[in-house]
């Protein structure tokens, strides 16, 4: 009897999928979505342009991008423990300077800085631990921690204009770098882990643990010289160039149409619901199709949604836009990691994928720009949909011309 009431203890990587979830949760609502809410407040202190703020911004960005592959050699080489709790500490250092600044220099250091710490929190290293971690239910776990991050804005954008109403915009960030250190620094430090091997536990007992474990298939040099990893990487950054573009200028890509500016803001925000719910659906269907197969289908999905937008602004067009794009989106967060993870398994996980990310990265700020630029040009968003259509349809044909050897 007391064989069948026993359970079976639960696996730790899934205290750490839990932990990632809240710390990315808590990165992304301090580090990205917060700054949002603080342009206005320190336009009107400082009288910096717009420009000027979204540029440094954007620089933080470009900067993550491009500390991938070190944070991606450090997490091959030594795990995510120390290098995520540094980045949360210098996170939070970075956060409280904000708070302090008093000239544009000042300010555009903080910002850069903030990107190069960022890099070490935020999704990269976290899909790295969950690489090393799961196998069998790697999508899963990943979608775990994605799904809660998919709720940062709707908890931090209203809560950082809370605080920027009740205490100033200094104080308010101030407050939100001690909630970013207080949370994400013990639980790197305490619960994280470099692998199961170092708890003395089996790698997740899972099925495909010994295909995709930490035994590589193949040198790290053969595979960045690979047809398939730059094809790869190809394919995710056209997509990313769709997204980025469409998803930085729907609201004005909505006015523009002579959509109220009110409604073009809650559809922007239901876009983030459906990029839950794309979550939500990933995980299970993930387990009947393989990473290859899901990633035709994201990018499909892609090109079938800004068609969809170029048909014209019709209520009920503009919300299966919204249902479909912001469902490939969420989903299209999990199938790169997860192409990655399945194709070259974990021992050089971090540096192949952050090499992606760097290319990825670099695609996503320069679209909105080129996005822009096209507006002017042409007074018309149209073209700039349909180009994002068509640079999601050659992902899909680029993932189908991927050599089935995968190396």
């Amino acid at each position: 009897m007391k064989r069948f009431l026993r359970r079976e203890p639960i696996y730790y990587g899934w205290y750490i999928a839990l932990v990632l979830a809240i710390t990315t949760t808590v990165s992304f609502g301090v580090l990205f979505y917060a700054f949002s809410v603080f342009i206005e407040p320190m336009e009107a202190e400082f009288g910096w342009s717009r420009g000027e703020l979204s540029g440094a911004f954007s620089l933080s960005i470009l900067i993550g991008g491009l500390t991938a592959f070190p944070v991606g050699h450090w997490l091959d080489r030594h795990g995510a423990r120390l290098l995520m709790t540094v980045g949360s500490i210098g996170a939070t250092v970075m956060v409280l300077l904000w708070s302090q600044v008093s000239s544009f220099p000042e300010f555009i250091a903080v910002m850069a800085l903030m990107g190069f710490f960022g890099a070490a929190i935020l999704y990269e290293p976290a899909f790295a631990v969950i690489a090393t971690w799961f196998s069998h239910s790697r999508g899963t776990a990943m979608a775990v921690v994605t799904f809660v991050a998919g709720f940062a804005s709707t908890i931090f954008t209203p809560l950082s204009h809370a605080l920027l109403e009740a205490y100033g915009w200094r104080q308010a960030i101030l407050i939100l770098a001690i909630v970013l250190g207080a949370i994400t620094i013990p639980l790197h430090a305490l619960v994280l882990r470099r692998k199961p091997a170092d708890l003395g536990i089996e790698f997740a007992n899972q099925k495909k643990a010994a295909q995709n474990g930490d035994v590589p298939t193949t040198s790290l040099r053969a595979v960045l010289r690979s047809r398939y990893f730059w094809l790869l990487t190809l394919a995710f950054s056209l997509s990313s160039l769709s997204i980025f573009a469409v998803r930085i200028h729907f609201i004005p890509l909505l006015t523009s149409v002579n959509i109220q500016p009110g409604s073009a803001a809650l559809a922007s925000g239901a876009i983030g619901v459906m990029q839950v719910v794309g979550r939500m659906i990933f995980a299970p269907v993930e387990r009947r199709f393989s990473s290859r197969t899901m990633a035709i289908g994201v990018f499909m999905l892609l090109a079938i949604s800004m068609t969809i937008l170029l048909l014209g602004s019709a209520p009920w067009l503009i919300v299966v836009f919204v249902a479909l794009f912001g469902m490939a989106i969420g989903a299209h967060t999990l199938t790169r990691p997860l192409m990655v993870a399945d194709t070259y398994g974990t021992a050089f996980y971090g540096r192949i994928s952050s090499t992606m990310v760097i290319f990825v990265t670099l695609a996503g700020t320069m679209s909105p720009f080129a996005a822009g630029v096209m507006f002017d040009l042409f007074g018309s968003y149209n073209p700039m949909l349909m180009l994002a259509a068509g640079f999601s349809l050659a992902s899909v044909a680029l993932i189908w011309l991927l050599p089935k050897a995968g190396r």
